[in-house]
């Protein structure tokens, strides 16, 4: 008699399938919520400061990781910018560490159209 009552209890009311479904539900729904409030905005970030760095140009006043203020000086091909910090001091700095561009230069096809004019 106890037998049989233990096998009622343990059989789902709509088959066992949809019992699985519903637990995985709210761990699904936390995956969610957690791509949308912070793997999507973190892309986002890294997105915006990669193209950032990719418009970078000789002349322009940047910020780098460590709060060094300083003009850019060269820009070269491969990682490295050199960043004027004071008169004819000159630091090299890896591309990356480059935090903020406070003021961008004017790009020089628009300076000489502005002199033409």
């Amino acid at each position: 008699m106890l037998v049989s009552t233990a096998f009622a209890q343990a059989a789902s009311p709509l088959g066992g399938a949809a019992g699985g479904l519903e637990g995985f539900l709210p761990i699904i729904l936390i995956f969610v919520v957690f791509y949308f409030l912070l793997i999507r905005p973190q892309q986002k970030r890294a997105k915006q400061h990669k193209d950032m760095l990719g418009a970078l140009r000789r002349g322009d006043k940047v910020v780098t990781g460590g709060g060094i203020l300083g003009t850019v000086t060269k820009v070269g091909d491969n990682e490295e910018v050199t960043v004027e910090i004071a008169d004819n001091v000159r630091i090299r700095v890896l591309r990356g560490t480059i935090a903020d561009i406070v003021s961008k230069t004017e790009p020089a096809a628009a300076v000489s159209a502005d002199n033409e004019k």
